[in-house]
């Protein structure tokens, strides 16, 4: 689902120059504070994982649209988009939608697999918000809007609304940013967001929101950053790579390593279901 993002700068050449010169804004004030906010060689193999996803998110189109065009014509409501309830509560579904679709990507290993790409970066930055996994198409977050077209929300619209989510996302990938006041309770920040990304043993599995932090505090997985410790970023007891292939296909190997060294059903579906 997370693709998703990538494909907005193609439709909307104008939204790819702003994320351009945001990168660029983002470069010029890590090194004007000496900040070490950036690894060009890290950079460099994100610019290689978002060229895989070009073959990715075509196979991913093709496979998915029949099911999300079946679940359409079997939806259960005749929904008006041109109302503003409607579109409000396409909206919040959508970010209901994505909460759990995040969470159980930190919590079911065949999840993380290709969520795990995505926190591989060492660096927090705006590049870092295009690292995503080439293998949603199985890990199986697609799954969670499959509903939201069943409900009756045209799938274009659908995922019009996610894209929407999760260009919003991308400014939340920064340490250039403090905090921002009252809004930090209704929404997802910059602050919030370096705590998701954490791997400080209290940041671990939080903020899992899009564009809201409401259903984090609703579901008690919020959580603030800890008092005078340094954020860390990257993947917990694994050591960073710059082969974008490894990133890519690493936990899926240790997931089927790990099930054809099981002995039971129980452990099979530990090593496949379990938490990473």
């Amino acid at each position: 689902m997370s693709e998703l993002l990538y494909q907005l700068p193609t439709r909307y050449p104008g939204l790819g120059l702003v994320f351009l010169l945001l990168i660029v804004i983002e470069f010029a004030w890590v090194k004007l504070k000496g900040h070490d906010g950036y690894d060009l060689k890290e950079t460099g193999t994100t610019i290689a994982i978002m060229a895989g996803q070009v073959f990715a998110r075509g196979l991913a189109a093709a496979a998915l649209a029949p099911v999300y065009l079946w679940a359409y014509q079997n939806r259960l409501l005749d929904l008006d988009l041109r109302s503003a309830a409607a579109l409000a509560a396409l909206f919040l579904l959508s970010e209901f939608s994505y909460y759990w679709f995040h969470r159980f990507s930190h919590t079911v290993r065949w999840m993380w697999t290709n969520h795990s790409v995505h926190h591989s970066s060492t660096k927090l930055n705006f590049t870092a918000a295009g690292r995503l996994g080439w293998t949603n198409l199985f890990s199986g977050g697609w799954l969670f809007l499959v509903p939201l077209a069943w409900l009756g929300f045209p799938p274009v619209a659908v995922l019009g609304m996610f894209s929407a989510n999760l260009a919003y996302q991308f400014f939340l990938h920064t340490e250039m940013f403090g905090r921002l006041g009252p809004l930090e309770w209704i929404f997802n920040t910059p602050a919030h967001h370096r705590v998701h990304h954490a791997t400080n043993e209290a940041c671990r599995d939080r903020n899992f929101g899009g564009v809201l932090i409401v259903f984090d505090r609703l579901f008690g997985t919020f959580a603030e950053a800890p008092e005078g410790e340094k954020l860390s970023y990257g993947l917990a007891g694994v050591e960073p790579s710059y082969n974008p292939f490894k990133i890519v296909f690493a936990e899926w190997i240790a997931l089927f390593r790990n099930l054809f060294r099981t002995r039971s059903p129980g452990e099979a579906w530990q090593a496949v279901f379990g938490r990473p």
